[in-house]
């Protein structure tokens, strides 16, 4: 296979990394991953192995430092890049942000001056509707306008746009898209891969199923006094198998050279805002339980409603969200099951 059916996956032993290197292997690419299993386990790799029936490449590297990246890209020969790795939770970002920003920002620049190093062309950047904070009108477009960030971690991804939007116009090989995704719920169908938090989750959907495992005595639905139709707030609960797809319509984007501008962004969601509440009364619905759930102060950096337009990738990449919410729920129920040895 050519160098442009590899792709190079950060971050790819992660939740959504693992699920995006089954879609790149099922659409014929290459994978090759690298991780440092900071908040990630090889057996998602394993999982991956399993679905996919072949041999996928792994590498434990740290991507904030260089010289071990340097290596990966030496060692492999590859045109673009997915760059997942980083730390995620709103809640720690709040507590330990030189943390995130070294993190974050540090294995970012790396990637992208590797990728200019060795006249790699194509980065697809995992970011996040975070960068929108409280938007002003919802849905968001890709035109509506980044607020402050609500959060150090939010800054990070807005940052990041910002780096990747400069050295697209700057370095003439390099070409970059950022994936703006909302919420990423659910698991593979096989029940092989799927969310698995350290400690206590900070994701809504790990709660709920880790709440209906018995891990959790309760869930905390952070707020009812928000000014949405139940009170709690809404969110744009995308699949991860949907999300991950997208990546691979985006890489293909890129591979056949088909970008209008050499920086694209693109909304990656629903367009459909769910409640706390609703999503909740599904997943009890859909998987027969009863959770026991509590009212709690909300959370600080958490933002009312946000919710997305993906009509830009929808008709640009071809892709659109497909799979039902209860299907979502079910499989985010037996991949719990799978991993407690629950009957």
């Amino acid at each position: 296979m050519s160098s442009n059916k590899t792709v190079l996956i950060s971050g790819g032993a992660g939740y959504i990394g693992s699920h995006t290197a089954v879609e790149l292997i099922n659409a014929g690419y290459n994978v090759v991953i690298i991780d440092n299993l900071s908040n990630s386990e090889k057996e998602a790799v394993d999982g991956v192995r399993k679905i996919t029936g072949k041999d996928v490449v792994f590498e434990i590297v740290d991507t904030c430092d260089k010289t071990a990246l340097r290596q990966i890209f030496k060692s492999y020969d590859f045109d673009s890049v997915i760059h997942f790795a980083a730390y995620k939770a709103v809640g720690e970002s709040m507590a330990e942000p030189l943390m995130y920003y070294q993190n974050n920002l540090v294995s970012f620049m790396n990637i992208v001056e590797m990728m200019k190093e060795f006249n790699r062309p194509n980065i697809l950047f995992s970011s996040s509707a975070t960068v929108y904070g409280e938007a002003e009108n919802l849905p968001v477009t890709e035109q509506t306008p980044r607020q402050p960030a609500t959060s150090p971690y939010g800054n990070t991804k807005q940052i990041a746009e910002d780096i990747l939007h400069d050295c697209c116009r700057a370095y003439e090989g390099v070409h970059g898209i950022a994936l703006r995704y909302f919420n990423p719920i659910g698991a593979h169908p096989s029940a092989l891969i799927g969310e698995l938090p350290r400690g206590v989750p900070n994701n809504l959907v790990p709660f709920i199923t880790q709440t209906a495992a018995g891990i959790r005595k309760e869930l905390s639905v952070f707020g009812n006094d928000y000014d949405t139709p139940d009170g709690t707030c809404l969110r744009d609960y995308i699949d991860v198998v949907d999300l991950a797809k997208a990546h691979v319509a985006a890489v293909n984007r890129m591979t056949d050279c088909k970008m209008d501008a050499k920086y694209e962004i693109f909304n990656i969601g629903t367009g459909n805002p769910i409640s706390v509440l609703e999503l909740l009364t599904t997943f009890e619905s859909v998987n027969n339980l009863k959770l026991p759930y509590k009212i709690a102060a909300r959370r600080s950096g958490d933002v009312p409603a946000v919710w997305a337009d993906t009509s830009r990738a929808n008709e640009v990449l071809g892709w659109k969200a497909e799979r039902p919410l209860r299907e979502t729920l079910q499989a985010a129920w037996a991949w719990e099951k799978n991993v407690r040895n629950i009957k």
